[in-house]
């Protein structure tokens, strides 16, 4: 009887620690990786301060060579202010799809342009414009990397237990808009 009591006197107790532990750990490594997240959240909206950034001198030497459609002008500076004015990540995804339709129709614009797209400063703007839309597009592919590195933790089991407990959610991923599959239009009538 007294070998049991000596056993169950040690055993619960280390149990308990063992439990207390796996909880730390599946906290911190629930931390960290909401951490990585909210940095690749924040590599995207750097990548899209620059391009909206650089969007306004392409369109001013858009405006400047040709006789620019003043609806695609709009368009850009309206996603411009809505990428601005939003505050969750799901209103910037929204926002960034806006920008990404209307930078098309610029782009389209362009094309009907071919003294514009024969002059220095605009070759230059779409170099750099298509180097940032390579940046934007990697940034997008790591974050939604790192979201699913931490929607899988959130979700396997035994760490399911300790993101419940502490309020871990699944994060979004950053995906087109489905208007994005339909090219463009423009028309000078």
């Amino acid at each position: 009887m007294k070998n049991k009591f000596l056993t169950s006197k040690f055993i619960v107790p280390a149990v308990l620690v063992l439990v207390i532990l796996w909880a730390i750990g599946g906290y911190n490594g629930l931390v960290a990786a909401e951490e990585t997240v909210n940095g690749a959240w924040a590599n995207v909206e750097t990548t899209y301060q620059e391009r909206f950034d650089l969007v306004p001198n392409l369109v001013a030497t858009v405006r400047g060579a040709a006789d620019f459609e003043q609806d695609t002008l709009t368009a850009v500076t309206e996603a411009r202010t809505q990428w601005q004015g939003a505050g969750s990540i799901n209103e910037k995804v929204e926002a960034g799809n806006a920008f990404d339709s209307a930078l098309s129709r610029l782009l389209v614009t362009v094309e009907s342009y071919p003294n514009l797209t024969a002059t220095q400063g605009f070759q230059s703007l779409q170099a750099q414009l298509e180097g940032q839309e390579n940046r934007v597009r990697v940034a997008r592919l790591d974050y939604n990397g790192t979201v699913k590195g931490f929607n899988t933790q959130v979700r396997r089991f035994p760490t399911n237990i300790t993101a419940a407990l502490f309020g871990f959610n699944k994060f979004e991923f950053f995906e087109s808009d489905e208007a994005a599959a339909d090219a463009p239009e423009v028309n000078f009538e």
